[in-house]
């Protein structure tokens, strides 16, 4: 950028300059169309605001032809508990008695591959800022984290720095971890997933959006100072890959400051409850070019800003380059002039910094002036908008001899000892083994109201210290599944964290969800990203649950287009809220008690393709996935809530990625309480040898575990809903026993776990 002010008038009367348009990630069709709305050339600063703003990052351009399924598939019956849908920064879900929580996923991907410490930070810091800006108190983060093969000389780098980004920042904040996933692939290796999730609870009439309206209303900048940090992220952080000379291209990462943070969090929730804030946005991607466009466009107004009344830590700063910075730890509020008073002072009294930096008008444009010079004058919903996308996306080449390598092929074990040698390499594998060296360095318990958290199925928060109301969040991801059917994959996603939430005894309510994909230029990547889409939402329709909003990130790619291994796997995120009317129920994972019955819930089939035990015996990734039947999973969590509501269940466990040999590991270690397992009844029921018995990974299962005397009313339940039920043994002593593969010592077991991610971190 120039440091001479490119003005709007000097734009008009100067067709000819060049501006370095693909440098901020622009194609020459979108510079084209911007000269077409303006009628002009741009201005150097609104040059600025339309790259970030049409970014991927922001604009959704190339995905949200096709989100609008997710609004298209919602009846009138899923929206019965929703009070903000999607548009907003984070939907909003009616839990009752007057209670209300919002939550959102979102990506912090390519900036944590270049600095993972600050990327991972700012990532947690940003969700934060979204359940802010929505009225209500952060309560709870999770985070779905993918890296490169383990064993790859950069992936320490990565996995130290994001872990102790999400770490550092989210402890400092004071907000419990309760949840996510830590898993290494090779498609991951360039391109790790850093999806950041955050929960926040308010009062139904404390709802807050992201509308700037009212003629005459001052437009507020408050937190942190703007610095160069970030600048250029959003259009280059998800517009191009990091290719030749991708270190010129690469963003300058974010620096996160959680105290600052903190901070801020006590101000705005004052400021709320002080009700001087008209409407309000965060400072995320885009930072000012995306806050004041989208209050302008969200409440179909005009704006004025003074851009030298921003408050910088670097002055030689231009302005374009303001309005690009994505400095963490900032806000902008609109303020009626007569509640400016009470407004500052309450920032002063939190040693906030504010600038009144503009006023609402009624002209329908956003105008800014630096030093007296206008440079940008446009409508704010061409900024806010962006362009539209139908890409081109067809069936891979490569999908169908991928699909036809069926891992139900592959050889079984034939002994005893082969078997008991697989059963322990699946369950000590990177991808099954204890998180506890990820975890431990969460603080899951601070504020005092975790129900539960990891390695429980879900984290469980209360709400109304009074009344014991709560919710519950799962996330799960399976890109192994979805690279052999997107579709599938991503409804096998949603299953998962559905049944999830239902093991811990809570209603399954609302969706929100992560879409990691590759480039939307290569077809191969688009069609995986439509497929998902599309079975995401089918399935929320078939649950009848809604997407509440979410993200999408793509260019998570490296290769060359067309090939199998161009991007990474399809990732496809679904992170599901339940409530629960009181969280003293709730039930953990594992067993704590000797002598409970333990039963299978659900029935096995020979689905072993994309399996764990596929992936870590054979090497092996082909076929097709389980399939998906919602009828049975609605079926099963119907069972899992009303066994806890009734007081049966004593330990609950859903069965998913390595199978009923990795829910009955988990089960066990949890509080080291052994059991003796027999599946032969089993085996014959469903028709299958005890190797499938135990590595299938087919969906609509779980563990449970009773007492004695609930026996009969835990089989009665599951008839009543058609589920099946099968009691497969007995809870207690020191070693998980199975009839077939021997006896699994429970200490060796943890100790075998917890060692494999250790030894490499």
């Amino acid at each position: 950028m120039t440091t001479t002010p490119d003005t709007v008038e000097n734009a008009a009367s100067t067709p000819e300059v060049e501006l370095p348009y693909r440098d901020l990630g622009l194609k020459d069709n979108e510079y084209d169309e911007i000269v077409s709305l303006l009628g002009r050339r741009p201005t150097a600063a609104e040059l600025a605001m339309y790259s970030v703003m049409w970014s991927e990052h922001c604009s959704y351009k190339s995905s949200k032809i096709h989100l609008k399924q997710f609004g298209q598939k919602t009846t009138r019956a899923m929206r019965e508990h929703l009070l903000v849908g999607m548009g907003e920064n984070a939907g909003v879900v009616d839990i009752g008695d007057g209670w209300a929580v919002t939550f959102k996923v979102e990506s912090h991907n390519h900036p944590s591959f270049v600095e993972p410490y600050q990327g991972a930070a700012t990532g947690v810091g940003g969700i934060v800022r979204d359940i802010i800006s929505m009225g209500a108190r952060p309560v709870a983060v999770m985070d779905q984290l993918r890296f490169g093969a383990i064993d790859h000389p950069d992936t320490a780098r990565v996995v130290h720095g994001v872990v102790g980004g999400v770490g550092g920042y989210g402890n400092c904040l004071g907000l419990p971890n309760i949840g996510g996933e830590t898993e290494f692939d090779p498609s991951y290796q360039s391109n790790p997933l850093v999806n950041a999730l955050c929960l926040g609870v308010l009062r139904h009439d404390q709802i807050h959006l992201a509308k700037g309206s009212g003629a005459g209303n001052k437009v507020v900048l408050f937190g942190a100072r703007t610095g160069g940090d970030g600048i250029g992220g959003a259009s280059i952080l998800a517009s191009e890959t990091f290719e030749e000379g991708g270190p010129t291209k690469r963003p300058s990462v974010q620096v996160g400051d959680p105290f600052m943070e903190k901070v801020l969090i006590e101000c705005c929730l004052e400021l709320f409850a002080a009700d001087v804030v008209e409407g309000i946005q965060d400072l995320g991607a885009a930072g000012i070019s995306c806050a004041t466009s989208e209050l302008a466009s969200n409440g179909g107004c005009g704006m004025h800003v003074d851009l030298e009344k921003v408050l910088l830590r670097d002055s030689s700063l231009t302005a374009g380059e303001i309005l690009m910075s994505e400095s963490q730890e900032r806000m902008m509020a609109v303020v009626t002039p007569e509640k400016l008073d009470r407004f500052l002072d309450i920032c002063l009294k939190w040693d906030v910094e504010t600038a009144v930096i503009g006023e609402v008008d009624d002209s329908r444009r956003l105008t800014i002036d630096h030093h007296g010079h206008r440079i940008v004058d446009v409508d704010p919903d061409t900024v806010a908008v962006g362009p539209t996308y139908d890409r081109p996306h067809a069936r891979p080449a490569w999908q169908d001899a991928l699909n036809a390598d069926a891992a139900e092929r592959l050889p079984r074990p034939t002994s005893p000892d082969e078997l008991r040698e697989q059963v322990l390499a699946v369950v000590t594998s990177p991808n099954m083994a204890s998180k506890s060296w990820v975890t431990d360095q969460y603080d899951r318990y601070v504020q005092g109201n975790t129900a539960l958290a990891q390695p429980d199925d879900a984290g469980v928060v209360r709400v109304d210290e009074l009344t014991g109301l709560g919710v519950a969040l799962a996330t799960d991801a399976n890109g192994r599944f979805a690279k052999l059917d997107p579709y599938a994959g991503a409804q096998l996603a949603l299953a998962e964290a559905y049944r999830n939430v239902s093991t811990v005894g809570a209603r399954p309510l609302a969706v929100t969800d992560c879409l990691n994909f590759g480039s939307p230029e290569d077809p191969d990547a688009m069609w995986q990203l439509v497929q998902a889409i599309s079975g995401m939402a089918d399935g929320c329709q078939e649950l009848e649950i809604p997407v509440t909003g979410g993200n999408v990130s793509l260019y998570n790619s490296t290769g060359e287009p067309g090939l199998i291994d161009s991007s990474i796997n399809p990732t496809p995120v679904a992170g599901v809220l339940g409530v629960m009317d009181d969280v003293s129920r709730v039930i953990p994972s594992g067993w704590h008690e000797e002598g409970k019955a333990v039963y299978l819930l659900g029935r096995t089939f020979c689905e072993v393709s994309g399996s764990v035990w596929a992936d870590v015996v054979h090497g092996h990734l082909g076929g097709l996935p389980p399939r998906v039947d919602f009828d049975a999973e609605r079926d099963l969590s119907r069972v899992l809530v009303d066994a806890v509501t009734q007081g049966l269940s004593r330990a609950s466990h859903d069965l998913a990625a390595g199978g009923l040999i990795q829910s009955l590991v988990d089960s066990a270690v949890r509080f080291g309480v052994g059991a003796e397992i027999d599946l032969s009844e089993q085996c014959e029921r469903d028709d299958v040898d005890l190797a499938t018995a135990l590595f299938s990974e087919s969906g609509a299962r779980a563990l449970i575990a009773v007492d004695e005397r609930d026996v009969l009313g835990l089989e009665g339940l599951a008839a009543k809903h058609d589920v099946l039920a099968l009691r497969i043994g007995t809870t207690g002593g020191d070693a998980l026993s199975i009839h077939g593969v021997g006896d699994l010592d429970l200490v060796g077991l943890k100790s075998a776990s917890e060692a494999t991610l250790r030894q490499y971190f």
